[in-house]
């Protein structure tokens, strides 16, 4: 099989071997896969520089099986700088896809969420609500969407002020309705997660308890790195504002 200008992105690589690398890439079509990138380490690898996190590119690879062979990789998109925030985000994202995607499972809507949302992180300095709507995404194109809309008992909608418990196998229940061992929300946090519009700081705290719960979930006993290395720029920054985004 071989496969030619596919849209993709490195999510990370690892070396192998004495001059080769072993790439995991996202692509459009054809989901979450390994590559080998035969020689790719050697100085005169036409594709030595480009296999990095973040840069949008369109890659031919071919053969069967569980780990086929890169044949090139060229730039798709002008690659953006990104900032020490901006990466630590998008590590965090990396590694979410490459746990939670199967591999060869495609997923074009949420390649098109990754896209945006890489440069949201180029164009916004609120990268905690970029985050959370990130996930929202991705847990629906794992079959766990969220009822951000409806209370799950009486179908009735969602009121901004009422208080909630939301319960992951069920959805949201106001509360003295019987959620006592969900997640406590407020309406007017699952409405702005629902609409995506900008949050203030009480919302955004509430997202990111409910976003977690849900996330740890499908991470099960998987450590996510990136969440450390937040943990120790936090150490070093004042506030530890970094520390609060995943």
């Amino acid at each position: 099989m071989r496969i030619h200008q596919e849209p993709g992105y490195v999510l990370h690589t690892r070396p192998y071997r004495e001059s080769s690398l072993l790439v995991e890439v996202f692509t459009r079509n054809h989901g979450r896969l390994s590559l080998l990138a035969k020689g790719a380490r050697r100085l005169k690898s036409r594709v030595r520089g480009l296999l990095c996190p973040f840069q949008s590119l369109l890659l031919n690879w071919s053969g069967r099986g569980d780990l086929p062979i890169l044949s090139a990789a060229e730039p798709d998109q002008t690659y953006r700088e990104l900032t020490a925030d901006d990466r630590l985000c998008g590590f965090y994202i990396n590694e979410l896809l490459m746990y939670l995607l199967h591999r060869y499972d495609p997923h074009t809507g949420l390649f098109a969420h990754y896209r945006q949302v890489l440069d949201r992180l180029t164009q916004s300095s609120d990268y905690e609500w970029t985050l959370r709507i990130f996930e929202k995404h991705l847990l629906r194109e794992l079959g766990y969407a969220l009822n951000l809309e409806y209370e799950a008992k009486t179908n009735q909608p969602i009121k901004p002020q009422s208080q909630y418990s939301y319960v992951p196998e069920i959805g949201a229940i106001e509360a003295g309705a019987g959620g006592r061992h969900g997640i406590v929300v407020k309406g007017a946090t699952l409405i702005a997660l629902q609409r995506e519009k900008a949050a203030n700081e009480d919302v955004k705290i509430e997202c990111k308890r409910l976003m977690r719960a849900m996330i740890s979930r499908q991470l099960g006993q998987r450590v996510l790195h990136s969440r450390r290395m937040f943990d120790g720029r936090c150490s070093a920054a004042a506030g530890g504002t970094a520390r609060e985004r995943v």
